[in-house]
């Protein structure tokens, strides 16, 4: 029997296990489209393409299960670009199916069709950020294209690929049985095990140094290793920092967590890094956020410090910093038997009887003392301190935080703890505004048991409205937290502090200069959201308790004090820039 290409490819991603897909219709994928309406597949459609994007990277961060995006050819494509280089970026897997012009169209000006440099040349869009892009030439190529597509964006170290298929293909029969043999064609992620003369070399090193840490990257959230990484730093005495991306590796309410290091990091989290003879880098690109511009002065200062660096990545390896010992594997595995070669060269260390790891543990208690008291600040607007204060105190455990860009990425960042690992999702390499509404609903659909709450600032939620429509009809029951300030916050504050200027990052009515904002609760109840504006701290905790126990979607939309910067510890070196 002949089935069109659409029912193919359907056919391989319901025997591959997909369950869902996100994306936004048009008229190149209608076939594909045809075919999931009677498949087991969910389908959720989204009003913008780079909505769909950081929803399937929302679930992908979820479930570890590579997030499938549909899109139309041309504006399609062209709108996910942001939300699949935000994939990219930070290491999520997206799988992208486009649609395309008719092959028999190719190179004649067809609806939309991209040409500028070659003919029907759409797909090299997405080369500088996918790990490979696939253009389908021939119906009978699907399901080998659809397995190499999974097992590309998976392996290594995860991204996004593109799978670019013609309309015409999509609608042509031709007669594939699509069975389980596909599914041994798609290989479960590797443990790559680092080697072994090398990781022998690294616990002689760690074993002979004063004053080890650990720094923790995405990496370890990405393989599961944070068992191993507890382990390893408890059993040795070896305090642990992170990057953004690797909040949770460790319980950051652990002893010898000492919290994210770079520009929003603790001055203790920095000097951690900074002052350790020999540091274990695990799962970690050294990106600029994290590492202070890199000037040595204030978070890593490699050399003297001896690195020892663990990454899937070998292009990461060596990138920024000189490289004492280079281990290429996996994260679990590598820490694995680094643990198992470290207990043969050293007993166990009793850190609580250990004079700097005690002091340090000490040191980053009273930090967080200072953190709770601003965390019961009673100030009108709102303190931010003190949402992010309420929001952990009610979100369980495992419940899942999704942040945006400004106060609640780098101020969570700095001063909300994770707990359980894969429970935050920050865009952090791109940094995108509008990440955060529309991830969550990803996360949600990802882990359906889990509380999804998403914090983000009112520029972004203004930028991305229409995902209140997706929530709203498919019932999707996260939580949107719009930390109000009435402005872009953060640029606002770096431009204030510059320039004294606030031109182009406050939210004011152009002709009177009043301050302006939308009523974000009001727009949500247009959309059938349950919603209510928070002007007073007291009023918090009960709006969102009742938010975490509803069964709908809720946006809270909380008026929040403007002038209150993050505290920076780290460095920023467009500061010095401003200076010019």
């Amino acid at each position: 029997m002949k089935d069109s290409g659409g029912k193919i490819l359907v056919d391989c991603l319901e025997t591959l296990g997909v369950e869902t897909v996100f994306g936004l219709c048009g008229h190149t994928v209608i076939a594909f489209m045809d075919a999931m309406a009677d498949s087991s597949i969910h389908y959720i459609t989204f009003r913008h393409e780079q909505f769909a994007a950081h929803a399937a990277d929302g679930y992908f961060r979820a479930t570890h299960k590579p997030g499938i995006l549909m899109t139309h050819l041309g504006p399609g494509l062209t709108n996910a670009v942001t939300g699949v280089a935000n994939a990219a970026l930070d290491s999520s897997a997206l799988v992208v199916i486009a649609g395309d012009i008719p092959t028999q169209h190719f190179g004649h000006d067809a609806h939309q069709e991209v040409k500028m440099h070659g003919d029907a040349t759409q797909f090299e869009i997405y080369k500088p950020f996918v790990k490979r892009a696939w253009r389908v030439h021939r119906v009978e190529a699907i399901p080998d294209i659809v397995a190499r597509a999974f097992n590309t964006a998976v392996s290594g170290r995860p991204g996004p690929v593109l799978i670019d298929i013609p309309m015409d293909l999509l609608s042509r029969r031709a007669e594939i049985q699509v069975d389980d043999t596909l599914t041994k064609r798609v290989f479960p992620v590797s443990r790559d095990r680092g080697d072994t003369r090398r990781i022998q070399e690294a616990a002689e090193l760690l074993s002979g140094a004063a004053s080890p840490a650990i720094y923790a990257g995405g990496g370890v959230i990405l393989s599961g290793a944070s068992g191993e990484l507890t382990r390893l730093a408890e059993t040795f005495g070896i305090p642990v920092v992170t990057s953004l991306m690797g909040k949770g590796a460790i319980r950051e309410d652990h002893p010898l967590s000492m919290g994210m290091t770079g520009f929003w990091g603790t001055r203790l989290s920095n000097e951690v890094a900074r002052n350790a003879d020999v540091l274990l880098a695990v799962g970690t690109r050294f990106a600029e956020a994290d590492c202070s511009s890199w000037i040595p002065e204030y978070t890593f200062a490699i050399p003297p410090t001896k690195l020892i660096h663990v990454d899937i990545d070998p292009g990461e390896i060596g990138k920024t910093y000189p490289t004492e010992v280079a281990i290429i594997g996996d994260a679990r595995a590598v820490l694995g038997e680094l643990f198992d070669a470290l207990a043969e060269r050293m007993p166990p260390k009793d850190w609580k009887k250990d004079a700097r790891v005690s002091g340090l543990v000490k040191e980053r208690q009273a930090w967080w003392e200072k953190v709770r008291e601003e965390g019961r600040s009673e100030r009108v607007p709102i303190h931010p301190a003190r949402i992010l204060s309420e929001v952990r105190d009610l979100l369980p455990e495992d419940g899942i935080v999704v942040t945006d860009v400004g106060w609640n990425k780098n101020g969570l960042g700095q001063q909300f703890p994770i707990l359980t690992p894969q429970t935050h999702f920050p865009p952090s390499g791109l940094a995108t505004m509008g990440f955060g509404p529309c991830a969550a609903l990803g996360a949600k659909i990802g882990a359906p048991e889990k509380t999804v709450v998403a914090l983000i600032g009112d520029g972004a939620m203004s930028s991305v409205l229409g995902v209140l429509a997706t929530a709203r009809e498919q019932n999707i029951p996260v939580t949107w937290i719009v930390m109000n300030n009435k402005a872009f916050g953060t640029i606002y504050g770096l431009q204030h502090a510059a320039y004294g200027r606030d031109f182009g990052t406050q939210f004011r009515d152009a002709k009177t200069g009043e301050e302006y904002t939308p009523d974000f609760a009001g727009i949500a109840r247009s959309f059938g959201i349950r919603a209510e504006r928070i002007e007073h701290p007291g009023k918090l905790r009960r709006a969102l308790k009742d938010a975490f126990a509803s069964e709908v979607p809720v946006l809270l939309d909380v008026l929040m004090d403007r002038d209150i910067p993050v505290p920076t510890d780290g460095y920023w070196d467009i500061l010095d820039i401003y200076k010019y």
